[in-house]
Order: C-alpha cells, then sequence, then structure tokens
C-alpha cells in the first residue's frame, strides 16, 4: 500500500497536471524501495520483539523461529536499513538536499524504538506509528515539491503539498483507530507481556467505546469534505460515500456491538479496506480538478 499511494502521488496526481516535480521515474522508483525498505526492516524487528506476544494472539502466523530465525531476521533488519537509508541518502543529494536524509534516518530509528520501547507506553507507540504512516506518503511531497519551489510556482506547489497532507493525515487518523482496534483484539497477549495499551489501562469495554467514539473524527471530516469540495462532481462523491464513508460508518456500528477477538480482528481489515479506498481515490483528482 506504502508503494501503491507513492506512485499514485506522482503518477494520478502531480504528473497529470504539469506540477514540477524534481524526481523522474528512477527517482520516484528509489524512494518507493527505500521507504518499502525501511518500512520492512521496521515489521521485522516487531515480529522479532514480539514473538512471545504473538504465541498468544496470533501462533498461526509466527515467522521468527519457525520459517526464519532469528539470527538471520537480524540480519535482514540490519540490511534492509542500510539499503532503504543508503537509497535515501542517494536521493537527498539528487535533488540538492542533503538534510532530507534525515528523514531516513529519524524513520528508522523510530521504527526500532518504537518496537522496542514506545509501543508498551500508553498511546505514544499507537501516536508514533501512525506519524511515521502518513510521514510514507508525506515523503512523496517533501521529495517531488518543495526541491523546485520558485516564487513563480509557490502557490500551486503549495497546493499540491496541501493536498498530499490531506491524505497523510487521513492515513494518520485511520491507522490510529486501527492500531487502538488491534490493541483490544490482543490484549490478552499484550497484558501477560506487560504492556500498557489502551485496553488494559481502562479496560476492554472503556476503550471500545471511546474508539467508537474517535470513529466519528474521519467520518464526519469525510462528510464535510464532501458537501463543502465534492458536491458538484456525482462520481466523486458516488464513490466516497460508497467505497469510503459507508465502511467507516459500518465500523463505527459495528465497533459499537464488537465483543470478540474475531470481531476486533474483522474491524482492523475493515479499517485497511477504508485506507485502499481512500488511497485509490487519487484516480479521481484529474476528473475533480478539470472540472
Amino acid at each position: 500500500m506504502i508503494a501503491l499511494v507513492q506512485l499514485l502521488i506522482k503518477y494520478a496526481l502531480l504528473e497529470p497536471f504539469g506540477v514540477q516535480t524534481s524526481l523522474d521515474g528512477l527517482g520516484i522508483f528509489l524512494l518507493v524501495i527505500a521507504t518499502v525498505f525501511i518500512a520492512a526492516a521496521g515489521n521485522i524487528i516487531n515480529d522479532i520483539n514480539d514473538v512471545e506476544i504473538d504465541l498468544i494472539n496470533k501462533p498461526d502466523k509466527i515467522i521468527i523461529g519457525k520459517t526464519i530465525s532469528e539470527k538471520a531476521a537480524y540480519n535482514l533488519f540490519i540490511i534492509f536499513n542500510l539499503i532503504g537509508v543508503g537509497i535515501g541518502f542517494y536521493l537527498s543529494n539528487s535533488v540538492n538536499r542533503a538534510p532530507f536524509f534525515s528523514i531516513f534516518v529519524i524513520i528508522s530509528v523510530l521504527l526500532y524504538i518504537y518496537s522496542t520501547y514506545l509501543k508498551r507506553i500508553l498511546l505514544i507507540g499507537n501516536i508514533v506509528i501512525s506519524i511515521l504512516v502518513a510521514l510514507s506518503i508525506l515523503i512523496v511531497g517533501v521529495f517531488e515539491l518543495l526541491p523546485t519551489i520558485t516564487p513563480q510556482n509557490q502557490q500551486i506547489q503549495f497546493t499540491f503539498f496541501k493536498i498530499i497532507f490531506d491524505y497523510a493525515l487521513f492515513a494518520f487518523c485511520i491507522n490510529l483507530l486501527r492500531e487502538i482496534a488491534k490493541d483490544i483484539e490482543d490484549i490478552d497477549g499484550d497484558y501477560k507481556a506487560e504492556m500498557n495499551t489502551l485496553p488494559i489501562a481502562i479496560g476492554r469495554e472503556r476503550a471500545k467505546n471511546i474508539l467508537t467514539a474517535l470513529n466519528f473524527i474521519p467520518l464526519l471530516a469525510l462528510i464535510y469534505y464532501v458537501v463543502t469540495t465534492l458536491y458538484k462532481q456525482p462520481i466523486a462523491v458516488g464513490y466516497f460515500l460508497l467505497l469510503v464513508i459507508a465502511p467507516l460508518l459500518y465500523i463505527t456500528i459495528k465497533t459499537f456491538s464488537a465483543e470478540s477477538k474475531k470481531d476486533f480482528h474483522h474491524l482492523s481489515n475493515t479499517y485497511k479496506w477504508v485506507m485502499l479506498s481512500g488511497v485509490l481515490s487519487l484516480l479521481l483528482y484529474k476528473y475533480i480538478i478539470l472540472n
């Protein structure tokens, strides 16, 4: 999904409108590779640190120690990070913005700290990982638009950067809600691992009620966006109503009645669908803006 959203921003949002960008085809490909490899490294170190928790929460999906040894996983973690950060160093210098290299280092370090420490702190881990998800979207705007800003194109560059920022904000919100749903789903294993997640701190029922209430934030924001911005575009309105708002409304109703681990796993998967359908709406922008 990271690769998909980055390519859609490049080829469905920026390229069709002739926006001045700094990365060519090879450049955006390398940005995708760098981001995906660092994300993969983050998943690996998380799996390494979660073996005991996963034995309780999802014993059928354990990879470390079964499909691959812990030593081999650590080696892959290091290799993937080196590839991602190395490509990030090259890209930063290729757009004459050497400080941008720090973004890749910060993301890599935060993923490690998240998996080893932050995820155990009430809500902090959820917020940090959601910020990193948003950064995987925002980084395209940083590399494509910021290096090419001039006094002449400043307004249009910032207009498109704001669109990218809005998608990053959407990704942050949906991922944060999904993280809370996953914490409720995984409460048994997390409790035995002495983690301080929201459902452990305040109880499963209260956490569920908070999640239900939080669902209204992106739901109402999207309805407002459709009513105020897309009302003249029936295709876009239909898309958002059927494929983004309706699933979010379903999640809100389903969360209220969810009880079992299976229910919250279903909610987690539905959040993924909302994220995907939200990302695919980038394909509509040429139609929306030109009409």
